[in-house]
Formats: structure tokens, sequence, C-alpha cells
């Protein structure tokens, strides 16, 4: 599955939803599935600026491939978590770096999060983007 249809997926999951109460619970619900980090793994070198929930993000692989692991704190925001490891992780930093994250205006995020909420999934997002240029730059001079 690219990129362009996880996003896809995801926006045609929340569009069975009217209202944004179901939103969140539907976000609250995936974040509740996100498997859990272990403690070890939970250090400062890996929590993100930018959010106000504590946020760990770990990145694994190369430029070919790409494999996040992420946990928070907070209900909403591991559920934001979850969205953003179905676009994201598994995939090339070639694809990571050439794609926009639509999904998170078509659902209608970038309207109903709260500024500290966008504050921390635009930290999120730009921490990936960030992990997929130091995947490409390590491959290139390796």
């Amino acid at each position: 599955m690219s990129i362009e249809q996880a996003q896809r997926e995801i926006i045609d999951e929340f569009s069975l939803f009217d209202d944004w109460m179901d939103r969140y619970q539907y976000l609250i619900d995936l974040g509740r599935k996100l498997p859990e980090l272990p403690a070890e793994e939970k250090t400062d070198d890996r929590l993100l600026d930018g959010c106000q929930s504590q946020v760990w993000l770990i990145a694994e692989g190369d430029a070919e491939r790409l494999e996040f692991r992420a946990n928070s704190d907070a209900a909403i925001v591991s559920g934001l978590i979850a969205l953003i490891l179905r676009v994201y992780s598994g995939r090339s930093a070639a694809e990571i770096l050439g794609s926009e994250p639509e999904f998170v205006h078509e659902i209608g995020l970038s309207q109903h999060l709260s500024p500290t909420r966008a504050n921390g999934l635009n930290a999120m997002l730009a921490e990936i983007h960030r992990q997929a240029e130091l995947a490409r730059v390590r491959d290139a001079s390796a």
C-alpha cells in the first residue's frame, strides 16, 4: 500500500463519523491499540520537543525502509501517532520526503485540534521527515 493509499484509507474511515466527538473517540481507540514502548526505550533523547504531552519516537532502518515506533502519555496524541505510523512507517526515505500529510487537512484535524495538539502533530511530522532526510544522507555518504 502506498502512502497515498494509506492516507485515502484514513480519510475514508473518518468520513464514517458525523461529528467530532465520535472522531475523537476513534482517535482514542486507535491510540489504545498502539503497542507500548518498553520503559528502557522511553529516553530523553527520543522525547520530541514541541509536544505538550510526552511523545517518544524511535526510527530504525535505512533510506530503503524506515520503521517508526512511537508512544505518548496522552490518549488523543497516541491516536495521532497511530495515524502517522500507518502512513509513514515501512516506507522509503524518498517516499516520505516526497509526500505531504494530506490526511491531516482532509479529515479536519487542522481545524479541530487544540493549538498545543496541532503543534505536537507538526512536531511529530517534522521529526518523521527529519529522520527520512538523515537516512537519505547517511545512505548517500556510505
